[in-house]
């Protein structure tokens, strides 16, 4: 038995996504708790994700409600943000003339960094594409003329830290988090050079860039550190 909480389902023409919060009542403890999973269903593959959460389900669940309402917005926002390294005031006021055609005949995002008025030019993944396409006919995007219905920052921060905590993430959740996850993740981890993530990131000096790096190393020593243990 299954007591379901709350359900998202993002869809358009090209992709299906629904996650399903629930709890399995069959592994509930002595005080009352059981844990709470993720179903998570994607192009109809489907995978169970344990969020590492114990939770009384009569406490929890007007919660969930609440955030499941605005989760499907304020997670695509930082998913664009991760994929384009956008800080919260420049994604704040694209708009669709910040897209342009590129040297590559594809969709380039073309803006001038509001912090360094650095301009930046980076071509768009699919991704970020198809985020833009889900809410080019929202209201707040039409009568604004922006890309993004994007809420306060304030507000984007608290839901952000709501869903770190439902989905057992310990590090702070903020937006500023998805432009270090394109600086470290999407891009150096990969092999892009230095150069080319800082023009990305609209920064005007590299040392400031080196910050990002010095992560990635920091991160390539723990892992190694877990191959030498394993080795022995």
């Amino acid at each position: 038995m299954e007591n379901n909480f709350a359900k998202n389902t993002t869809m358009n023409n090209r992709i299906k996504l629904s996650v399903r919060f629930f709890q399995k009542n069959n592994r509930v403890s002595e005080d009352g708790k059981s844990p709470v999973y993720a179903r998570v269903t994607y192009d109809k593959q489907r995978i169970e994700i344990s969020t590492k959460r114990n939770i009384d389900c009569s406490k929890w669940s007007n919660s969930l409600q609440k955030v499941s309402g605005t989760n499907p917005v304020v997670k695509d926002i930082f998913l664009f943000c991760c994929y384009t390294g956008l800080c919260y005031v420049d994604v704040l006021k694209m708009s669709k003339d910040n897209i342009c055609i590129g040297i590559d005949s594809n969709q380039w995002l073309v803006f001038s960094r509001t912090k360094t008025n650095v301009e930046v030019k980076m071509p768009l993944h699919r991704i970020p594409l198809e985020l833009i396409e889900k809410y080019k006919n929202h209201p707040t995007v039409v009568v604004k003329n922006v890309l993004f219905p994007v809420l306060s920052n304030q507000k984007m921060n608290a839901y952000l830290k709501e869903i770190g905590d439902i989905c057992g993430i310990t590090k702070n959740l903020t937006m500023h988090i998805a432009r270090h996850t394109f600086a470290t993740t999407i891009t150096l981890t990969n092999g892009m050079p230095i150069e080319t993530v800082s023009k990305l990131l609209g920064h005007t000096k590299l040392s400031t860039t080196q910050h990002y790096s010095k992560v990635v190393d920091v991160k390539i020593v723990e892992e190694m550190d877990k191959i030498w243990a394993r080795i022995g």
